[in-house]
């Protein structure tokens, strides 16, 4: 499989050109219904979206009274974006960094499109980072491509047996099933998963 070199200047270069065909708009059908179903204590929570891309779900997030929600890109525009759409959010919520380099601790983390646009050889690193940056008992929740999709640029797809492999050693399985409510052109590709930290 060639590797990209899919780095701050590839995906700058994605938005500048709008080739963001990930970009459905608005945040996910899925990732809604999850947020909806939040207790009021969640609130409290500090949640980050890595690779966030324009970052609907954390607009969404923040229009539902969530103050705690982070940010991060390896590119600036997107972040850009978020901050034109919500001018009070806050600078230092916005992460312009590589989410290998990302320091701190989060008690929820939000996946939507992030994993599938890292070379596959980087999963078992996902996995160990998200360990890292989620407390003891915290969540990683969101969508994964269930589906072949591209080998050699992003999206990359793969397989719920496949991802397995990589959360088996730090996570509990709380949900890992196909989703019931993704958006049409993505309907039977997409798994649902609420993995929870060891």
């Amino acid at each position: 499989m060639t590797q990209l070199n899919l780095d701050k200047s590839y995906w700058s270069n994605r938005y500048r050109a709008c080739e963001t065909g990930w970009d459905i708009g608005s945040i996910s059908t899925p990732l809604k219904a999850y947020i909806d179903q939040l207790p009021e204590s969640a609130k409290n929570s500090r949640i980050l979206i890595p690779g966030a891309g324009n970052a609907y779900e954390a607009e969404y997030l923040w229009q539902q009274g969530f103050r705690h929600v982070f940010v991060a890109d390896i590119a600036a525009e997107p972040l850009e974006n978020l901050q034109n759409r919500i001018p009070d959010f806050p600078e230092s919520q916005l992460l312009e960094t590589d989410f290998f380099h990302l320091k701190g601790s989060f008690d929820l983390v939000i996946e939507q499109t992030f994993f599938c646009a890292l070379h596959p050889n980087l999963r078992t690193d996902y996995a160990r980072k998200m360990h890292e940056i989620i407390v003891p008992g915290g969540k990683l929740t969101g969508v994964l491509f269930n589906a072949p999709m591209n080998s050699d640029r992003p999206p990359f797809g793969g397989h719920a047996d496949e991802y397995r492999r990589y959360f088996d050693p730090y996570f509990r399985y709380r949900h890992f099933a196909p989703c019931y409510n993704s958006i049409q052109p993505r309907q039977g590709n997409e798994l649902f998963i609420c993995l929870e930290r060891f």
